[in-house]
């Protein structure tokens, strides 16, 4: 049996399995995320995310879902790899170039005076591809926008979030086929001003407490709306991002926590 050394981080609520793959080599990630994301057998966890060496950046990542499918970009994970990077001595650097299947992404590390990682900003890019789309009478909600993040989103605005049964309209619409990859799909509620009420559900994990991607594709959509400004706070199940679609460069900023939970020991 082979031990390998792992971290549990969480982002809003957003949590996931760390290894550093420069100090424990992974055979099979798509296999274990599904087996370590097991919350009763497992370590319990959104997925899994790999700390790689990178011939193009300061740093790579790679995340696999709950199912074991590999996502192309996670905003809470990539915050939570720059504060695992730094506080674990693996650069001084305050600004990370991470490499990533939706590209590089430049980290922003604010560092408290004992050394620690409080809250990281991260440059996310220029969403893509923002139009409203039509769902079908066959579905229980008729319209959505669709935001691409460098993995696909649909924001659907509601009145009232408590009426959204996520569990069931969630699997329905990750599969619409408009979306022949499926898709994270994103229910909104716009609040007072500046700030939205989101839950999602996300592709390949199910329901989840945030996703960072789906942060920024719903404070896209909501601005491509007319409900919000440029910048505004997305409340979600595990706490809250601020977002800013900055309009002079169109780059989406995204300001979140990153938190450490526990180190481990899992045998392989």
């Amino acid at each position: 049996m082979e031990k390998i050394e792992f971290t549990k981080m969480q982002g809003a609520g957003n949590d996931y399995i760390y290894v550093n793959t420069m100090r424990c080599p992974i055979v099979c990630p798509e296999k274990l995320a599904i087996e370590w994301s097991r919350p009763h057998t497992g370590i319990g966890s959104d997925g899994l995310v790999l700390i790689e060496a990178s011939d193009v950046a300061d740093f790579k990542m790679r995340i696999f879902n709950a199912d074991g499918s590999e996502a192309k970009m996670c905003g809470n994970a990539s915050r939570c790899i720059g504060k695992y990077l730094y506080e674990y001595g693996l650069t001084q650097q305050t600004v990370i170039r991470l490499e990533t299947l939706s590209g590089i992404k430049v980290l922003h590390l604010n560092v408290s005076p004992d050394g620690k990682v409080r809250a990281v900003t991260v440059d996310m890019g220029k969403p893509a591809d923002i139009h409203e789309v039509e769902l079908g009478d066959e579905y229980s909600y008729k319209k959505g926008i669709a935001v691409s993040m460098g993995n696909p989103h649909l924001v659907i605005f509601v009145k009232d979030m408590d009426s959204v049964e996520l569990s069931k309209v969630g699997p329905q619409l990750e599969y619409h086929p408009l979306f022949p990859d499926r898709v994270n799909v994103e229910f909104a509620q716009i609040l007072e001003s500046g700030k939205v009420r989101m839950r999602v559900w996300e592709r390949g994990s199910g329901i989840t407490l945030a996703c960072g991607t789906g942060a920024c594709a719903t404070a896209v959509a909501a601005a491509y709306t007319g409900r919000c400004g440029q910048s505004a706070d997305i409340i979600m199940d595990g706490g809250s991002l601020h977002i800013d679609w900055d309009e002079s460069d169109r780059q989406v900023r995204m300001t979140g926590p990153a938190v450490k939970v526990f180190d481990g020991v899992i045998e392989v």
